[in-house]
């Protein structure tokens, strides 16, 4: 299956339990609230963790995130996890649903997601399946 629509997302800088300069690297950490609009209405709440190396355009990051609200009119929560690196300007992201994570008429779900940032508004595309429970 195949979801898609915008949302919006408010982070917000929180403190580091380490020191946030290390040789070579800036690290930083932050509160995610999403709401998500289309065939995914639903919102989530996360925290984040990067790190912006010592050469511009160079960065990585790390979040988790709960999602509740309704995907295709099916009603649950789910966790989606990231990992993303930039290299030099170039991106490479990953977002997965972290495996059995999925509650109510979500559980058995599983997927990928894109986020497309075009023209400062950011959109997703979701493609998932929801595996029979045992």
């Amino acid at each position: 299956m195949h979801a898609a629509g915008p949302f919006d997302v408010k982070l917000s800088p929180q403190v580091l339990a380490v020191e946030d300069k290390v040789e070579g690297a800036t690290l930083g950490r932050m509160s995610i609230d999403k709401q998500f609009h289309g065939d995914l209405e639903a919102s989530s709440k996360g925290e984040m963790l990067s790190a912006m190396g010592g050469t511009p355009g160079s960065a990585g990051y790390v979040a988790i995130e709960k999602v509740s609200g309704t995907l295709h009119g099916r009603s649950g929560s789910f966790v989606l996890q990231h990992n993303a690196t930039m290299t030099r300007g170039t991106p490479a992201l990953n977002i997965i649903v972290v495996p059995d994570s999925g509650t109510g008429e979500l559980a058995g779900l599983s997927g990928a997601m894109t986020i497309i940032i075009a023209d400062g508004k950011h959109s997703y595309a979701f493609d998932y399946t929801i595996a029979p429970t045992p």
